[in-house]
């Protein structure tokens, strides 16, 4: 079959001839004119028209192209129903219709900008979608924290902060162990946001329940404290500069890792290490 539609595609002129090469007509071939053409060349080609004004294949109320061709071939697969949701928020700007709509959208509209070829354009929009297939058929629970040490202050919380008020007031063994963890790992990144969004709670709980047993302190500046206290480690055993010191425990900068230095120990890093070096200095004599 012979399909057509306007030139200089975006969202559903990329995700339409997807489905269509993908779960229709593998030989499909896919046609971009003029919008002033579509029609015209669409009769004298065979072709059938779509994702334009006054067509079978085209937007009914608040539903996209994309959604009629499914409904159309009566496809059941649930990933693709939760793509049409993320393309008709992309493609009708209501990005508030799921979470990946955006980025759909961000990345669609670079492709169009590098690429100034539709056959071109199409060409490397597939393999795109086919990657959102995969996502929305296997990947949907997976989370980007895949660190092991991410994976258990999300577990134990998850299990702990959920479980009987009142019975907690003990320091459990976990609180321990997740505290080498957290040191072992300290470089990585991880926010008390993305814990909550995880966990399904609001932070100020979970900033509450943090403190409880990580020594009286917010989850901020427990991971600031365990940062200065391997940033000393590294001081006193390594020849790192200050600056890839500060890049191994997970400062943004250097300035941000002197400023906090001297908030925890009263002195900036050079004068820090310099008084570690003195010190070995006098022992050795």
């Amino acid at each position: 079959m012979k399909w057509i539609t306007r030139e200089r595609p975006k969202i559903d002129r990329l995700a339409c001839p997807w489905l269509i090469k993908r779960f229709i007509d593998p030989e499909a071939e896919i046609i971009y004119v003029p919008f002033d053409d579509v029609l015209k060349m669409a009769s004298s080609l065979k072709a059938i028209p779509f994702d334009i004004p006054g067509v079978e294949f085209t937007h009914y109320g608040s539903n996209c192209t994309f959604d009629y061709f499914i409904k159309k071939y009566k496809i059941k697969d649930p990933a693709l129903q939760t793509i049409a949701l993320i393309v008709r928020g992309a493609d009708t700007d209501r990005h508030d219709m799921a979470v990946q709509a955006s980025g759909l959208w961000a990345i669609s509209a670079g492709l169009a900008f590098n690429y100034s070829n539709d056959q071109e354009l199409l060409e490397k929009a597939l393999p795109v979608y086919d990657a959102l297939y995969s996502w929305a058929t296997h990947l949907q629970k997976e989370k980007h924290t895949q660190q092991p040490f991410e994976h258990l202050l999300v577990n134990v919380f998850n299990s702990y902060l959920k479980s009987t008020p009142g019975k907690r007031k003990k320091i459990p063994d976990w609180a321990q162990e997740l505290k080498e963890i957290i040191q072992d790992h300290i470089d990585t990144s991880l926010s008390l946001k993305e814990i909550s969004k995880d966990l399904e709670i609001s932070p100020s709980y979970l900033s509450r329940e943090f403190s409880k047993y990580f020594e009286d302190l917010s989850f901020g500046d427990y991971i600031r404290k365990r940062r200065i206290e391997k940033a000393i480690q590294l001081m006193e055993s390594s020849a790192y500069s200050l600056t890839e010191i500060a890049y191994l425990t997970g400062f943004s900068d250097q300035s941000h890792f002197t400023r906090i230095f001297k908030k925890n120990t009263g002195q900036n890093p050079s004068e820090y290490r310099k008084n570690i070096r003195k010190s070995k200095s006098r022992t050795k004599e």
